[in-house]
């Protein structure tokens, strides 16, 4: 007497399915949640006030860095932003109500300010202790820095021959 496998396998296929449904019915889905979609880092200080996107490139410690990143405010009124790091003077700018300012950015038809720190206090690769402040809110962050090694961060890293 021979009995087949095939009813044992269908019985066990159909569990691993079901409790795989079962999981993905309970896991979050992620892509609904806000993320930098890039090197730099996403600072929310409200539902409407954020930084994006915010990096800092440089040739090493000791060197000057460009910020990089946007700082968007979809509030109804102005807000003054404040991008302070260790070992730099801050950045103080005001973004107008339902405005984004793109910091150091190559963009088109859009606020672009030059934003740049007189020196960085970390290498490339690390991390600077950064504060973000604006509507109200002070928010601690981990600010990268990058180098130019990257051909998109190469036209930004500051010239220092020509200081």
């Amino acid at each position: 007497m021979f009995r087949s496998a095939r009813p044992a396998r269908t019985v066990a296929a159909a569990s691993v399915m079901a409790g795989a449904l079962l999981l993905a019915a309970c896991s979050p889905t992620i892509t609904t949640k806000p993320y930098a979609p890039s090197d730099g880092v996403r600072v929310n200080l409200t539902d409407q006030v954020r930084g994006i996107n915010l990096m800092v490139v440089s040739e090493g410690e000791g060197e000057p860095g460009a910020v990089l990143g946007a700082l968007a405010n979809g509030s109804s009124e102005d807000v003054d932003f404040v991008l302070a790091a260790e070992g730099a003077e801050p950045i103080s700018l005001t973004v107008p109500a339902g405005g984004t300012v793109y910091l150091s950015a190559d963009q088109e038809g859009d606020q672009v300010v030059d934003a740049q720190f007189g020196s960085v206090a970390t290498h490339p690769g690390g991390d600077l202790d950064a504060t973000l402040s604006g509507a109200g809110v002070d928010e601690d962050f981990f600010l990268p820095v990058m180098d130019g090694s990257l051909p998109e961060y190469a036209a930004f890293v500051p010239n220092t021959s020509a200081l």
